[in-house]
């Protein structure tokens, strides 16, 4: 935490009440506010009208194939992890009308009919979900083909970000250095000291700088700011898993045949739960569909996963016929040919693959087996 950041941003010390005050704020302001709230047993990212909505009081237990929801001896705001739903869904929706067309007589006319830009404001996060946005931005917005319907919803998105004060069980932030603090793609950044019925806040642009500016706000005392550091560090700490990413582009590429696929394969569900959770994976498919009569089309962009069966089909049958070869896909993906295509892994350590994967499946395990080591956890 710094006093005073690059560029005249700055850090200030706020009651609950006063980072409340940031609901109506935006509101007023047109923005829909989309935060973590209790859904159907776990925290989920919905739309929200209130900061009271937030999930405070609640924290999340995660290891491989587990999650539940735990109360906690505190009324903390964001004493949770992430869950099962990221910031992905409103910037890359998982159903995207493209285009309709209707046939009048002899005629049959394209319209283009995108949804109007939605202004939101995505409250709580994470310095790991930040990274994974960026990498979005990356796919989306500066390689060869821009996406529209990514730019419309990047450019009218708001960011507050929340720093993390303790790990799940499935986190590994640390060696992709990605978290626990965030440090950049930010408007806002709160680091809750709950105890103290604290949030420090660091404005990340000028937008940011504006918002900060309509609340009740101080100067943060020495010991809150040593506060916010230890809080930091405490979640740093106690992340267990770990991810060698030394050499290991050149490793899975090397790999191919390695015995590991057929030990992994035989837990593989291929029910692409990894993908579907993953901040970052970012592949789909296209469906055509019509009425009945044949006066009316549509075209649908809908997330599609590489574990499918028809993922990689081309004429005369799909590619990859076997769950090893489909698991194989994935993981040399996402952290080796990314690197290749866009310059950076594709993953972000959020854990969200191991929490939400029915066969308890482990990246960093998985890692470790190829490497022909055992997997390291943080303190052994």
């Amino acid at each position: 935490m710094q006093t005073t950041l690059p560029d005249g941003a700055s850090c200030a010390a706020a009651t609950r009440d006063a980072v409340a005050a940031l609901f109506p704020i935006l509101q007023g302001q047109g923005y829909q506010i989309v935060g973590p709230t209790l859904r159907d047993g776990a925290i989920t990212c919905d739309v929200l009208e209130k900061f009271a909505e937030l999930p405070a009081g609640w924290t999340d237990e995660q290891s491989p194939g587990r999650y539940r929801l735990k109360k906690r001896d505190d009324s903390a705001m964001f004493g949770y992890n992430v869950g099962p739903q990221g910031w992905k869904r409103y910037l890359h929706p998982p159903e995207l009308k493209m285009f309709e067309g209707t046939r009048d007589g002899e005629s049959f006319c394209i319209l283009k009919s995108p949804p109007p830009p939605v202004k939101r404001a995505f409250f709580g996060v994470r310095p790991c979900e930040l990274v994974a946005i960026e990498r979005q931005d990356r796919i989306f917005l500066s390689d060869r083909y821009l996406d529209p319907g990514y730019r419309a919803n990047r450019q009218n998105a708001l960011i507050i970000a929340v720093n993390c004060t303790q790990s799940a069980g499935t986190c590994f932030c640390t060696a992709m250095h990605t978290g626990p603090e965030a440090h950049s793609g930010f408007d806002l950044c709160l680091t809750e000291l709950a105890a103290r019925g604290v949030f420090l806040i660091e404005s990340g642009s000028q937008t940011g700088a504006e918002l900060l500016a309509q609340i009740d706000h101080r100067a943060p005392t020495p010991e809150e700011m040593a506060a916010a550091d230890e809080a930091i560090d405490h979640a740093a700490r106690n992340i267990e898993r770990t991810l060698n990413t030394e050499g290991l582009r050149d490793l899975l590429f090397e790999s191919f045949e390695h015995p590991r696929w057929d030990h992994v394969a035989a837990r593989c569900l291929s029910c692409a739960n990894c993908t579907l959770v993953c901040p970052t994976c970012f592949c789909t498919t296209v469906e055509d569909v019509t009425d009945v009569t044949g006066n009316h089309a549509e075209r649908w962009r809908k997330w599609d996963s590489c574990f499918t069966d028809s993922f990689s089909y081309i004429h005369g049958g799909s590619v990859r016929l076997s769950v090893k070869s489909r698991y194989r896909q994935w993981l040399t993906h996402k952290l080796a040919a990314w690197v290749d295509q866009f310059g950076t892994s594709g993953c972000v350590g959020c854990g969200r693959c191991i929490t939400w994967c029915p066969g308890r499946i482990d990246i960093t395990e998985e890692v470790a087996a190829l490497r022909g080591a055992e997997p390291v956890r943080s303190g052994s």
